[in-house]
């Protein structure tokens, strides 16, 4: 396991933030968090929303998007009788018809987002349940599901603001274990849902084979990937020295090694090629992607997403 090789596996140092309780993550403060979200979300998405969701179905909606020819059987009540004054030809009037997202959230439950304090898991759960009332108050289909090499959990589709509590109850259930797949998991999750969407990947992206492969299992299979980065400062600059014993946290593989301050140095500046890599490859294949810093409150963190831009579009 060489130093880059870490960022690919997970991290190896230890913590010493305390643990919270999965019962704190959903209190009453952070429930009244929730609606003031979702009204400064219809202020920042204000008038764009419904334009930006319309599908390139036709049917009976109200904007106006094409014309085709009359056959036999048609609707006469379609034809534009206006097209007909000027070309001599009937013509049906097609109309877009807009449809309600389907948003899908994907969070990373592999032992890598649990290592150490946890949390990387904890922001994720809070992330996706704020995210989920802006869509559920949107009346959008939301469905969560929980991957490691699998998927590990399903909240089936949902819809109405009133179904926050459940998506609670699901989210406090998810415990990290297993490795990291997102390949593996990610096709499987597209063969399940045939109901293109957007798909929102809350992970820390410590995948050994490539966290590129999954986030293109969702680009090739027509979904709309919105990359939720996790990342802690922590895994840059690990607490450790001397002659010690490190292991991946995921696959249980160790290593003997001296740690000295080069090495501390040239540890981190993996982790900064690492994380700049990622956004490279997001901004290349026009992925939505942001740095979800766990170390920035949660209501600074989320505003910064709302008005980053790239959900609910």
């Amino acid at each position: 396991m060489g130093i880059l090789d870490i960022f690919s596996r997970g991290p190896t140092s230890i913590r010493g933030r305390a643990a919270l309780p999965a019962e704190d993550l959903f209190d009453d403060e952070f429930q009244r968090k929730l609606d003031y979200l979702a009204m400064v979300s219809k202020r920042i998405f204000s008038g764009a929303m419904r334009s930006e969701r319309r599908t390139k179905k036709v049917g009976s909606g109200v904007e106006f998007a094409d014309h085709r020819d009359y056959a036999p059987g048609d609707d006469l009540r379609s034809l534009d009788w206006h097209a007909y004054s000027r070309f001599h030809r009937l013509l049906i009037r097609l109309y877009e018809e807009e449809e309600d997202l389907s948003i899908y959230f994907i969070i990373d439950s592999s032992r890598s987002m649990g290592f150490g304090d946890g949390e990387k898991l904890r922001q994720a759960k809070r992330l996706c349940a704020a995210l989920a009332y802006v869509g559920l108050a949107n009346l959008d289909r939301v469905t969560i599901v929980s991957a490691t090499d699998e998927l590990s959990g399903r909240m089936p589709e949902t819809r109405g603001k009133q179904r926050i509590f459940r998506i609670f109850r699901f989210l406090n259930g998810i415990q990290p274990e297993g490795r990291t797949d997102l390949e593996d998991s990610l096709r499987t999750f597209v063969a399940q849902h045939k109901r293109r969407g957007l798909a929102v990947l809350l992970s820390d992206l410590y995948d050994p084979s490539g966290f590129e492969k999954g986030i293109n299992v969702l680009r090739y299979a027509k979904f709309e990937p919105f990359v939720l980065h996790l990342t802690d400062p922590q895994d840059k600059t690990p607490q450790l020295a001397g002659d010690i014993r490190v292991y991946d946290c995921e696959s249980g593989d160790e290593r003997e090694v001296t740690v000295t301050k080069r090495v501390l140095e040239k540890y981190a500046e993996a982790y900064d090629q690492y994380i700049a890599g990622v956004q490279r490859f997001c901004t290349k294949k026009q992925v939505s992607y942001y740095e979800a810093n766990v170390e920035v409150p949660f209501d600074d963190l989320i505003l910064r997403v709302f008005r980053r831009g790239g959900f609910l579009r």
